[in-house]
């Protein structure tokens, strides 16, 4: 479980707090919050917890507000707004430029079987490249892979809105025991239902029917505005199962 030490925009992180990994070969991650300046200083850019995690010798800055920054090997839920000749134009945030996704870069494609997406779209990608220079490039595949991995079009559903820290805590693979969560696991014992969650604070949710739907919505939402514990999670679940 990751380490958490408050700090302000404009710090220089010691040698100390970064993760030490096992295996030397696997370099330093910097997730939001945080920029390198070569040779070796590591800044923070934005305040609150700085998250330290040994395992996967990663380091970012926890910040609930704001808007979201793209980062490598983000997995994101887009919009797509407009396509061009090689390219399909998608919305990450309000906030943020358009997404670049190559019409070519989903799971076995070709020219002959790219896929044909309109305006409104929606897309569960990986950031491949983000830069303040230029304009982030997201993927449809794992590029370690090539395979999908889920990503691709998201068909149906609906999206819901929330914090940034709740997108990391839905993302994790330990919910309960890293991030507190079992909101997921009490509707999943009485729904069936799908869900893709988008570290831009997006998440899409698909059920049999819009009342299943806008149940596990608006679990997520009210666990993340009041920000309940375990016990209050288990019982939220049981009322909002209750009045349906």
């Amino acid at each position: 479980m990751a380490s958490l030490t408050l700090v302000m925009p404009g710090e220089v992180l010691s040698e100390d707090i970064l993760p030490i990994p096992s295996n030397k070969s696997v370099p330093l991650r910097l997730g939001p919050g945080l920029r390198h300046i070569p040779p070796s200083t590591v800044t923070t850019t934005i305040a609150g917890p700085l998250c330290v995690d040994g395992r996967k010798n990663a380091v970012w800055v926890e910040n609930n507000g704001g808007r979201y920054i793209p980062q490598p090997n983000d997995v994101v839920i887009a919009s797509v707004h407009h396509s061009s000749t090689d390219w399909y134009h998608c919305a990450i945030t309000a906030h943020t430029a358009f997404a670049l996704l190559p019409q070519l870069a989903f799971e076995g494609a070709t020219k002959k079987t790219r896929r044909q997406l309109t305006s409104g779209c929606l897309i569960y990608a990986r950031v491949l490249s983000a830069s303040k220079h230029l304009d982030p490039e997201i993927v449809c595949y794992n590029p370690s892979t090539g395979k999908s991995e889920g990503m691709g079009e998201l068909k149906g559903g609906m999206v819901f809105d929330v914090s940034l820290g709740m997108a990391r805590r839905l993302l994790l693979n330990k919910q309960r025991d890293e991030g507190g969560l079992i909101v997921l696991d009490e509707l999943a014992g009485e729904l069936a239902f799908e869900i893709a969650v988008g570290r831009n604070g997006k998440v899409w949710v698909k059920a049999d029917g819009v009342k299943a739907t806008l149940l596990v919505g608006k679990a997520l939402q009210e666990t993340d505005r009041d920000a309940l514990k375990i016990d209050e999670q288990r019982k939220l679940v049981k009322k909002l199962l209750r009045q349906t």
